[in-house]
């Protein structure tokens, strides 16, 4: 039996409810992912991604509707409880670090999630240091020789390549890659998406991308959806996605 690490059951946010403009921004969508389902979330500005993330990640409850992750029913579970099951990387490289820690810092603060978070130089020892340095090298960017330095201090590139170290480290149930790498210049965003790639198929994740490249879309993952009025307009996989253009993805759009 396939293990299912995603599933939303009808589920519905609703804006206004009982006015004349009452809306469904998530309209009664049913979803499931597989474990090690790669998905790209396609949409125009207010077709419902945001929506769809929030309400996975727990920080916008449904209306309607359950949520559920790794076979668990979240959908009454805090945000903060949910990050035992999921991370989220977001397009901003300030959000997901703590500015003043440095880069080792956050990384322990990553390894301990979930779990008390007393921090202590005396718990940054040669050999976990070592073992960053490592993690961070793999980045390719220059981020293992700043393991001491404050993170604000960081690169937009380095820190949002930090941010995402930080949230894959613990191997998720679930991972939310929230426009990651928008806000990165083309070379820093190809480099972090080939990481991303790698990351997510070393570690068989199972991550949700929102992305407006289109040709990142059709590169990455085993699956792509387009979001359009909070419902699930187009949801493809396998060879039907790999048949798919730019110029099919601009024409799906302009359908919605």
């Amino acid at each position: 039996m396939t293990e299912i690490d995603v599933a939303l059951i009808d589920a519905t946010v609703t804006v206004n409810a009982g006015l004349s403009n009452e809306k469904n921004i998530l309209d009664h969508v049913s979803l499931e992912l597989a474990a090690g389902d790669f998905v790209s979330v396609l949409g125009s500005n207010g077709a419902g991604k945001s929506t769809l993330f929030n309400v996975i990640a727990g920080t916008l409850p449904l209306t309607g509707g359950e949520i559920h992750l790794g076979g668990i029913n979240v959908t009454h579970l805090s945000e903060t409880e949910r990050t035992k099951y999921l991370s989220r990387v977001f397009q901003d490289p300030k959000l997901g670090t703590a500015p003043r820690m440095t880069v080792a810092e956050n990384l322990l603060l990553a390894e301990r999630r979930g779990q008390r978070r007393r921090l202590r130089n005396r718990n940054l020892t040669k050999a976990k240091l070592a073992e960053y340095g490592q993690l961070t090298a793999k980045m390719g960017n220059g981020l293992d020789s700043r393991l001491s330095m404050a993170t604000g201090d960081l690169s937009g590139g380095q820190r949002q390549a930090l941010s995402f170290l930080m949230a894959t480290q613990s191997q998720p149930k679930v991972l939310l890659l929230d426009e990651h790498t928008a806000a990165l210049d083309p070379k820093t965003s190809a480099q972090l998406m080939q990481i991303t790639d790698q990351s997510i198929k070393a570690a068989n994740l199972t991550a949700l991308m929102i992305t407006h490249d289109l040709t990142d879309a059709l590169e990455y993952g085993n699956r792509l959806l387009i979001i359009a009025d909070g419902k699930v307009a187009l949801d493809v996989s396998g060879a039907v996605k790999n048949k798919l253009t730019v110029t099919d993805l601009l024409t799906y759009f302009n359908r919605y």
